[in-house]
């Protein structure tokens, strides 16, 4: 088995989800979500254990045994373009987290009607797809094609199934779609000037292109525009609070909880690698701009009555602080944001759930319009909290892990850094707390509010199991990806 089983698997779970029918389409959806973690699963045993199946093309499927779990076929060779995915310690992490993530959204939306529903849970399918291609993709076009094709299935999510006005909903999906477009033509201008000197677009062969430094540092902040924007980094935030509000829960959760990661894992695999001297040089300017995202997304958080608002802002403020720990370019840094996004995604994720069910039962995302649910539903407001203390880094969860490593890597560029970027642990308890104060405690509320539903609880539980299981023991994590880490510090320190 090879890693483009996974991306089969979520193709053929898009089809099959569609083909099925209305009735049957959460089902499938969540089958063959839970295929492909599966899969991935048993893909990072074999690849840990140095074992498998190497998979090539050539008149035919020829299988090998051998040492690798990747895939590499020749699609064309003029230009050289190789549909070719890598299995290695950074790919498989971030595809371990989409496809574990795809189950838990799918299951958490049966609890909703869906109009077109087959249509619904199809686009959940392909964007996981479009996602897992982006990780695993070693060829630069082919990385472009599956980057772009994760716009598509969000689009029409958010479009079709959002939340308010039509109106509102398409400015707000529309200037989300352009500004992630137009930044990703810069990236797309980069790969072009690069095949000129590689004559190639494979990551290996663009790491070790001949390049001057004045052309490192075009194409250096080529990519960042891709990638400050679909973080996003300030000031490339501005779509980012209306369109997580207008999405649906569902496509809330993919857009924070996996398709900002893509941006944050593409830095590490494509800028830094292809750009080491601008890197250096541009560090402490980017670290800059991605701290002042931390204070200004939390200053923002505390302003908001909306709780989908407030959520969305606290997380341009968690993000700003993986990005900073990514530009420092260190071992800790790096691998703080990789066990950071993990973290942040199954907990973000659990608190737009968290939003979610509240929506359920009262109709609204206004916080003033909230209170008194811990008297009603005691077992979601302990679950609530526990996610709200995540959020907040509380020592024993895995957030806390990942902040540590990234406010250490901090201070080894500069120990101011590391002090105003730690406003966002003191920022977060404040508004996330008082959040948790204005929606769940007070007197009881006059509306009559259930308490979680199984499916509901068993969404909740598996979300905290990870947050807490790897808060405790975070090493097989950390000891798993610091190969990976080391490999692509190798290029990035090159010239060192």
């Amino acid at each position: 088995m090879d890693v483009s089983f996974i991306l089969v698997i979520l193709l053929s779970g898009a089809v099959a989800t569609w083909l099925v029918g209305d009735k049957w389409a959460a089902k499938t959806a969540l089958i063959f979500s839970g295929l492909a973690f599966a899969a991935t699963l048993f893909i990072i045993y074999l690849f840990a254990k140095g074992q498998g199946l190497i998979f090539t093309w050539h008149n035919g499927f020829v299988i090998t045994p051998g040492k690798g779990v990747s895939f590499s076929h020749l699609w064309t060779s003029t230009p050289h373009i190789v549909l070719g995915f890598q299995a290695d310690p950074l790919s498989l992490t971030m595809t371990a987290l989409t496809t574990a993530l795809t189950p838990v959204i799918v299951y958490s939306s049966f609890g909703n009607l869906f109009p077109k529903t087959r249509a619904f849970y199809a686009l959940i399918m392909f964007m996981a797809f479009a996602m897992v291609g982006t990780f695993l993709s070693v060829d630069g076009f082919v990385y472009y094609i599956f980057w772009e094709l994760s716009l598509i299935p969000i689009y029409f999510i958010a479009m079709i199934w959002g939340n308010g006005d039509v109106e509102g909903r398409k400015k707000a999906i529309i200037k989300f779609f352009i500004y992630t477009f137009a930044g990703s033509l810069f990236m797309l201008v980069a790969f072009i000037f690069l095949y000129t000197r590689a004559h190639s677009f494979l990551n290996l062969r663009l790491y070790n292109a001949l390049l001057t430094l004045n052309e490192q540092r075009w194409i250096f902040w080529a990519f960042f525009l891709a990638y400050a924007i679909k973080t996003p980094i300030i000031p490339f935030h501005t779509w980012q609070a209306n369109t997580y509000q207008k999405a649906p829960a569902a496509g809330t959760m993919l857009l924070s909880g996996i398709m900002l990661k893509m941006a944050l894992f593409s830095i590490v695999r494509w800028q830094l690698p292809i750009t080491p001297l601008a890197a250096h040089e541009y560090k402490y300017i980017v670290i800059g701009l991605c701290i002042a995202g931390v204070i200004y997304g939390s200053v923002l958080a505390l302003k908001q009555t909306n709780i989908k608002k407030l959520l969305a802002y606290s997380s341009l403020a968690h993000v700003g602080l993986i990005a900073a720990g990514v530009y420092t370019l260190t071992q800790d840094g790096i691998k703080g944001a990789f066990i950071q996004m993990i973290a942040h995604g199954f907990g973000v994720v659990g608190l737009f759930f968290a939003a979610e069910v509240i929506e359920r039962r009262y109709g609204t995302q206004e916080i003033a319009e909230m209170g008194g649910i811990r008297s009603q539903a005691p077992k979601f407001a302990s679950m609530f909290m526990i996610l709200v203390l995540a959020s907040v880094a509380l020592p024993g969860t895995f957030n806390f892990v990942g902040e540590f490593e990234l406010l250490y890597s901090l201070a080894q560029a500069h120990i101011w850094f590391a002090i105003v970027g730690g406003t966002t642990i003191i920022l977060g308890a404040f508004y996330m707390l008082r959040m948790f104060q204005q929606v769940m405690l007070g007197a009881t509320n006059a509306r009559p509010f259930a308490d979680v539903t199984f499916g509901e609880g068993l969404t909740f539980v598996v979300i905290i199991a990870v947050l807490i299981g790897f808060g405790l023991y975070p090493k097989p994590i950390s000891d798993f990806l610091l190969p990976g880490i080391d490999k692509v510090l190798v290029y990035i320190n090159r010239y060192n």
